[in-house]
């Protein structure tokens, strides 16, 4: 059986200011989510590669997923269009590590 949740770090600057490189996150396994929330995915072009974005809206095909610094390169939905449902992971919970009180300060 599958752990209801999981550890994720993150690799890319496609989420900074949010979430920066190193950052650790907790993932609750779930396909309930809601506007606004950070998820977790599968790139739908490249299934074995995950991806933390921001879920913006529903869509018939399933989540538009953003990132938060679109100049960094990112990749999301405005590169493959949205996620269908049986790609998402679930929902980012919290940010445990490294600790600090808020956002780092752009380098």
């Amino acid at each position: 059986m599958q752990s209801p949740l999981l550890r994720i770090a993150v690799a890319e600057h496609s989420m900074e200011p949010v979430l920066w490189p190193g950052d650790w996150l907790l993932v609750r396994r779930t396909r309930r989510i809601r506007p606004g929330q950070i998820v977790l995915a599968r790139h739908p072009g490249r299934p074995g590669m995950l991806i933390v974005k921001r879920a913006a809206r529903r869509e018939a095909g399933g989540w538009w997923l953003e990132s938060a610094n679109p100049a960094a390169g990112a990749v999301d939905s405005a590169r493959f269009g949205a996620v269908p449902d049986a790609l998402i992971e679930g929902r980012v919970l919290l940010r445990y590590w490294p600790l600090r009180p808020g956002p780092r300060a752009p380098r």
